[in-house]
C-alpha cells in the first residue's frame, strides 16, 4: 500500500532516481534553464529548491550538504557564488516550470524548467537595457568633431599671419 507516500518514483530505482535528479539539478544551475518532461520537472523543483535555500547562507556545513546532493563541485561553487546572490532576497519559489506541449516522438508532455531571476522576459524588476540605434556611434562623432576643430585652427592661423604682415607694411 502507498499510504502517506507522496514522492514520485519516476519509474526508477532509488540510486538511478537520485543520480538523475542530481545531474538535472547541476544542468539547471549551469545553464539556468533546461527542457524535460513535466513530471521530471516537478520532481526537480522539489529536489533543487531546498538546495538553493541552503546556498543563501554560505557556510562550510551548507556547502557540504549541497555537495552531498549535487556531487559536482563546479555546480556547488556556481550555486553559492552566482545563484545565491541573485535569489538572496527571494523567500522561495526559485524555479519556474513552463509547459511547452507534447514531444513528437512519444507524445510526452514537455516543460521548460528555469531559474526565476535569470529570465529577463518574465522578470519585471530586472534592469532593462537601453537600446541605442545610432549609425555613426561615438567614434564617428568624435572623429568629425576633431576634424572640424582642426580645420578651424588651420583657417585661423593664416588669417593671423596676414594680419601681422599688414601691420608691418
Amino acid at each position: 500500500m502507498r499510504h502517506g507516500k507522496k514522492f514520485n518514483h519516476l519509474s526508477r530505482k532509488t540510486a538511478h532516481r537520485k543520480a538523475m535528479l542530481a545531474n538535472m539539478a547541476c544542468s539547471l544551475i549551469e545553464h539556468k534553464r533546461i527542457n524535460t518532461t513535466v513530471t521530471k520537472a516537478k520532481a526537480l523543483r522539489q529536489y533543487v529548491e531546498p538546495l538553493i535555500t541552503k546556498s543563501k547562507e554560505d557556510s562550510t556545513h551548507n556547502r557540504r550538504i549541497v555537495f552531498s546532493n549535487l556531487r559536482d563541485k563546479y555546480a556547488v561553487s556556481e550555486l553559492f557564488r552566482d545563484v545565491a546572490v541573485k535569489v538572496g532576497d527571494r523567500p522561495g519559489g526559485y524555479v519556474r516550470i513552463i509547459k511547452l506541449g507534447n514531444r513528437q516522438g512519444d507524445n510526452a508532455s514537455m516543460a521548460m524548467v528555469e531559474l526565476v531571476d535569470y529570465n529577463e522576459i518574465y522578470n519585471p524588476k530586472a534592469k532593462k537595457k537601453k537600446s541605442t540605434r545610432r549609425r555613426g556611434g561615438k567614434k564617428a562623432a568624435d572623429a568629425t568633431a576633431t576634424a572640424e576643430t582642426a580645420v578651424e585652427e588651420k583657417v585661423e592661423e593664416p588669417k593671423s599671419q596676414d594680419a601681422e604682415n599688414k601691420d608691418e607694411a
